[in-house]
Formats: C-alpha cells, structure tokens, sequence
C-alpha cells in the first residue's frame, strides 16, 4: 500500500533532492509557490519551494528500498519515528494538491483583500483596530496604516489576523 512521508532536505537543494529521487523511479512532489526576484536590475518570476527543506514521497515502504532515499544527493533524510517512515495523514497531500497547478505551484487564495481596503483586526494587541492596507507583502503579511491615540502608525499583521471592515 502507497503512503505519503516526508523527506528533509539539505539547504537549498530541494529542486536537486526533487531530480535525483526521480531518476531513482521514486514518485516526489515538490510543492512551490511563485515568488518576484528582484537582482541587479532584473526581475524575474521564480519557484520556490512552498515548504522550505521539505518534500513528499509516495511509495510502499514493504516493496521500494525507502533506505536508498537517504543517500540520495540533496536529501538529508527521511524523517522516521521508531526506524520507519513516518506516514503522512491521508487527506494532508490531497489538500494540498487541490491546490496546485499543473506545475506544481500553489494557486494563492484571493480574499478579496486590494490595498487601499479598510479592514479590521480580528485578533492581538490591535483588536478591534480599524485600518487601510497600505501594501500586501509576501508571507501573508499586511502592512496598515493604523489611527491610534490621534496619531498615524504603520503596522505589519499576518492577512489571518484581519478582516474586512464591513463585517
């Protein structure tokens, strides 16, 4: 029976680990998320990996020689618990799939979320705050602009900490 496990892999050598492992007939899946880059003057639109030093493995640890993955360029091990790979739940991998494009990269969820929105924190020290996003950042984090004791303050929150302030 095929399980979903986990592989650790060395830094920065996930697309590596991802390359060597299906030479070796192992089915891998790296999810990514696409990413700007800016570097001298350029900007370029580029995968990376969506779990940074993680990847997945399908395979049946009864017929496949899951030992071979630790030798593996790239990878650093697969991670065990009582010197078996430990199973991923089964609906964890389907989630994220669903996800996905063709490519392999995760489909951002839209909110509905623009800057220049008012919106409300839910959650922490500013709870109940009413603010205008200012910008949306990678990571899920929101810079606003707060009005707090009569003064504009700038604030960076993560987007599951706000809502829309119409609700």
């Amino acid at each position: 029976m095929t399980n979903w496990f986990v592989i650790q892999t060395q830094p920065n050598q996930e697309f590596r680990a991802q390359s060597h492992l299906r030479r070796q007939g192992y089915d891998v899946w790296l999810p990514c998320i696409q990413k700007i880059r800016r570097h001298a003057r350029r900007v370029e639109n580029v995968q990376r990996p969506l779990f940074p030093g993680y990847m997945f493995v399908r395979m049946d640890i009864e017929e496949q020689p899951w030992r071979a993955i630790n030798g593996t360029f790239g990878v650093r091990n697969l991670l065990c618990q009582n010197n078996k790979p430990q199973t991923i739940a089964h609906g964890f991998i389907d989630a994220l799939r669903s996800r996905a494009a063709e490519d392999g990269c995760t489909i951002p969820v839209d909110d509905g979320m623009r800057e220049g929105d008012n919106v409300r924190i839910a959650q922490g020290p500013f709870e109940d705050c009413i603010g205008t996003i200012l910008k949306i950042a990678d990571r899920d984090r929101i810079m606003l602009m707060l009005q707090i004791l009569g003064r504009e303050v700038r604030a960076i929150v993560s987007r599951h900490e706000v809502v829309s302030a119409n609700t």
